[in-house]
Formats: C-alpha cells, structure tokens, sequence
C-alpha cells in the first residue's frame, strides 16, 4: 500500500471542487429512483420530463444531504444512444459530474492534452441563474460533466428541472439514511488499462495519485486487484482505479467487466458519521449487505489489542452488523458494501466512516474478496481461471 504526498503544481487556472453529481442511465427511471429512496433513504428533489416540455428524456434527481443521483430514461421508441448503452451495460452510472471554477479554461487544457470532448462549454439559463456545462470522455462509455455556476444558482438542481409530480408518503415514516457526502468513486477497468486511465487523469485533468495498492498486497486464495487512486490538487474528489490481477478464479473486478463490457463505475462510497445508526436503519429498509464471516471479528480483536489506536464503537454491535474496520497507527475508518443494486453484478455501493483515516480499506479487501466469492459462486461465476486466461466452469 503507498500514500503519495506530491499534489505537483498547483493549476494557474481553474479548480475542480467536488462531486456534483452522478447521472445513472436505466430502463425505467421512476421505479429506479424510487428504489433508492426507500432502500437507501434519498428524497425525491427535481423533475424533467414531458410535464416540463423535455420530449426525448426523463429525469429524476433525488438527494440525500449533500449526495444527488439522477436517473435518466429514454421516453421515445428508437433512442439509440440510450438504447445501445442499456443493451451493452444494463442500468448503471454514465456520468460523474464535477462542479468547476473556470470551465472553459479546464475544457481547453484537457483537449490539447489529448482528452476527447464530448460536448463544448454551453450556458444553460432560466428564472434561478445561469449554469456554464461541458461534457468530456473518460472510461469506457463513462463521462465526466463540469458545472459552473456563472451566478449563484437558486434552483432546485440545474436550469430546466421542476419540483418532483410526486411526494411518497411513505418515506418520512422510514428511518433516515443519515448519509452526508460521496466520500469516492471507483471505476474498474480490463486487465492492464488501469495505469492508462490513471495517467489520463494526471495528464488531461491535472489530478495527482493519492494512493495506490497492487495484487501482492490485495488478494484471496482465488484472486486479486490492483488500484491506483487519482484525486485533484485540493483532495476533495477520489477516483480510485481498479484492474483485475490473474489469479487461480475469474476475480469479482473481472466479473464486474465481463458483465458491464467494459470498463465503468464498480461503486460509490458515501459518507456518514455514525455508520452503526445507518446500517441499523438501511437494514430496516430492507437494504441488502455482504456479510463477513465471525472469523474475521475474532482476527480484528487479536489485532485491536496491540494496536496504536483505539476504535470507539462496539465490535459486539459491528459484528451484528457485519461493517468492516481498517485502521493504521494514525486512525481508522468503519466500511459496509451492499449487494448489488441491479440484477447484472455491476454497480453497488459502499457506506464509509473515517475516524482521521484516508485510505480505502486495503486491510479489508480480502475479506470483502471472499464475501463477494461467495455470492459470485452463488451466480456460477466463481470460475476457474486456465493458463491462457480464459474461464472454465464446473457443473
């Protein structure tokens, strides 16, 4: 595992300053967002669609504290982009979208470093202020949107969008998701593009690697990865990289590529300050977890007693609920993954704790390896690697 402290230059121009939001493209994206607000405790906040003149996509932007999901649909016959995009990755995350300072600037700068501009800057306006977007490639069929407010928007969301058709009276009766912030995203990749991609960041968005862990330190008795996190020069936004490594078994990053075809988003880790009361009321919503063995428990507590630092929670109320623990001399950090959230074995999403720890849990990537081979076996996709590489099946 290596931490990296040179952030290089700071830019002369332009600033990337967080996580905006992600655009999740879906068959059916009334029912997609509905499904998080009551699994993952989202509300519903802005609507485009036919009742606000949009003719050809429908969107439905939820939020949860500082988190905002948009789920988009095709709403005619033929919509090929939509269309062939669902076909070859099912439902799933298109774009990550970053609010910037200076988008023109930082548009111009990724083009004459090579990276491929979906969309030049454009001004969306209306009675809440004026929004300057652009749209760049990244991964696979992925996107990346820089928004910058050219005033101070007043909005629900961005230009175009109204208050939801809708209120579920069912959600303020549910336990709150007490969810604050995307703490990072990850995007796996086919074997040996991972260092492309981490190079793509640094070279045409002037991020920095942050930390990085390869296959000799994450791996089970049946596979490995590799991951180089890429963050920009203020750290507020992490993007953590990940290829497969060859191991004796299909490992669960190959799975997911084999699935999505193609490289895209494996998952979105969102923070919270208290992951006991979380988990405890995302359960209650019926949200789905993997679960570590009680071996795993009873190795943290050997560990925990000579160790620098001293987790606050109960490894009682833990282990009831299954959430992780990694921890260095300095801090530690408290981590839970859910099943996947569409029945191809793509996207999930990850709840996270940091008590003054910035790593990504490379002391719990074994453990969350083995629960995810054990639901991989579960589909027939726990398959045995031959010495070409290619997968072979027992029956």
């Amino acid at each position: 595992m290596t931490s990296y402290t040179d952030k290089g230059e700071k830019p002369e121009r332009g600033r990337f300053v967080r996580f905006h939001h992600v655009t999740f493209w879906v068959g059916n994206a009334k029912q997609a967002a509905t499904f998080y607000c009551d699994k993952m405790g989202f509300e519903p906040l802005a609507y485009k669609g036919l009742e606000t003149g949009s003719r050809e996509v429908v969107s439905h932007v939820i939020k949860q504290d500082k988190i905002l999901f948009a789920f988009e649909s095709a709403l005619n016959p033929g919509n090929e982009e939509i269309g062939e995009h669902l076909k070859k990755h099912g439902d799933g995350v298109k774009d990550i979208a970053f609010q910037v300072e200076d988008c023109d600037f930082l548009v111009q700068k990724a083009k004459e470093r090579g990276a491929t501009i979906v969309r030049e800057p454009w001004v969306e306006e209306d009675g809440h202020g004026r929004v300057k977007i652009a749209v760049v490639q990244t991964y696979g069929d992925t996107t990346h949107t820089f928004i910058e407010y050219l005033v101070p928007y007043k909005g629900l969301f961005l230009p175009g969008y109204k208050e939801p058709l809708f209120k579920d009276p069912l959600l303020p009766k549910l336990p709150p998701g007490c969810l604050s912030f995307i703490d990072h995203i990850v995007g796996n990749q086919p074997d040996d593009n991972m260092v492309p991609v981490a190079d793509w960041y640094q070279k045409c968005l002037l991020f920095h690697r942050f930390w990085s862990v390869d296959d000799k330190q994450i791996h089970t008795q049946y596979s490995a990865l590799r991951s180089i996190v890429v963050t920009n020069y203020e750290e507020t936004i992490k993007m953590p990289i990940n290829e497969p490594a060859v191991g004796k078994k299909k490992s669960q990053i190959q799975e997911y590529v084999d699935y999505n075809g193609g490289a895209g988003v494996q998952h979105i880790a969102l923070n919270t300050s208290n992951i006991i009361q979380t988990i405890v009321n995302l359960r209650a919503r019926g949200m789905e977890f993997l679960s570590a063995p009680d071996s795993y428990y009873n190795t943290l507590r050997e560990k925990l007693k000579t160790a620098k630092i001293k987790v606050k929670e109960d490894i009682n109320k833990l282990q009831e609920l299954k959430i992780l623990v990694d921890f260095d001399d300095k801090g530690y950090l408290l981590q839970i993954f859910t099943k996947p959230m569409q029945d191809r074995p793509t996207l999930f999403l990850e709840v996270i704790q940091r008590n003054n720890h910035f790593g990504f849990g490379a002391g719990n990537f074994k453990s969350l390896f083995e629960a995810i081979e054990k639901d991989q076996d579960a589909r027939g996709n726990l398959t045995a690697l031959t010495p070409d590489g290619e997968t072979k099946t027992f029956y």
